[in-house]
């Protein structure tokens, strides 16, 4: 049973890792409203107009749900992964994995403070989609849930990228060499339905269609993934990787000499 002490240790991480990103503000929560506008531009508006209906809905109407969870999921990781490793680098991470505060309160601390980026990047996103399609939220628990399941994966994925990075450069690599093309081959600004029977069965290994996919099921009410399998996936996802950044921060590995 943890005391009132950690709670207020979990309390004061959040805090920091929010005002953290508030502060900085310019840098944070502006870009992805500017990137994202954008890509409704340019993808929604001008070869929209061109590529027609999908599924029955615009285009725009279509690639929406994937722009506003490819917001999300760089913003929860970079958050974290940026942060802690900065902790790290400062070594200030050690002070407060031997003090008496439990791990798994550090842990939730900065995966917390990812995920409260990552939903207010989505909100912000998502009132700059209003701007240029009028659409209808199928489900809003499947859709509240999807995020913020995503949101904390990807969040707990920076922290463990941070863990092992030894320098600032390598904070850039998952997500130039990894994220980026996962996201992009996600099914974000198509079907599958429309790739080669070969291709279609090479994207359904790749997790952020299943995210997207499920994400878009709760705005326009259909996905070409199933949806239970969807969730179960994310799930497991989310249970390994927390379980990998516990064990690590428990053990130290990458952050004590």
């Amino acid at each position: 049973m943890y005391n009132k002490q950690a709670f207020i240790a979990l309390y004061s991480i959040l805090a920091k890792e929010v005002s953290r990103y508030f502060r900085i503000w310019v840098q944070t929560l502006l870009p992805p409203a500017i990137t994202m506008t954008l890509y409704f531009v340019i993808f929604g508006q001008l070869i929209g107009s061109r590529i027609g209906d999908m599924d029955g809905v615009s285009y725009i109407e279509y690639i929406t749900p994937g722009i506003i969870m490819m917001s999300v999921i760089t913003n929860s990781y970079s958050n974290v992964v940026s942060s802690f490793f900065s902790a790290k680098f400062q070594r200030s991470i050690e002070e407060m994995l031997v003090s008496p505060v439990p791990t798994l309160f550090i842990l939730m601390g900065y995966i917390f403070g990812g995920v409260s980026r990552g939903l207010l990047t989505g909100i912000i996103v998502t009132i700059v989609a209003s701007q240029f399609v009028d659409f209808k939220i199928h489900s809003w628990p499947i859709l509240f849930f999807v995020v913020t399941l995503t949101s904390m994966l990807f969040a707990t994925g920076g922290l463990v990228n941070a863990i092992f990075a030894k320098k600032f450069d390598d904070i850039s690599i998952v997500p130039t060499f990894i994220l980026t093309p996962l996201t992009y081959l996600g099914g974000v600004f198509y079907s599958i339905k429309l790739l080669p029977e070969f291709w279609q069965n090479v994207s359904l290994g790749n997790p952020i269609l299943y995210m997207v996919n499920a994400f878009r099921y709760g705005f326009l009410g259909f996905s070409d993934i199933n949806i239970t399998h969807a969730l179960i996936l994310i799930s497991c996802f989310i249970i390994a990787l927390l379980s990998l950044a516990y064990y690590l921060l428990q053990k130290g590995i990458g952050i004590r000499s």
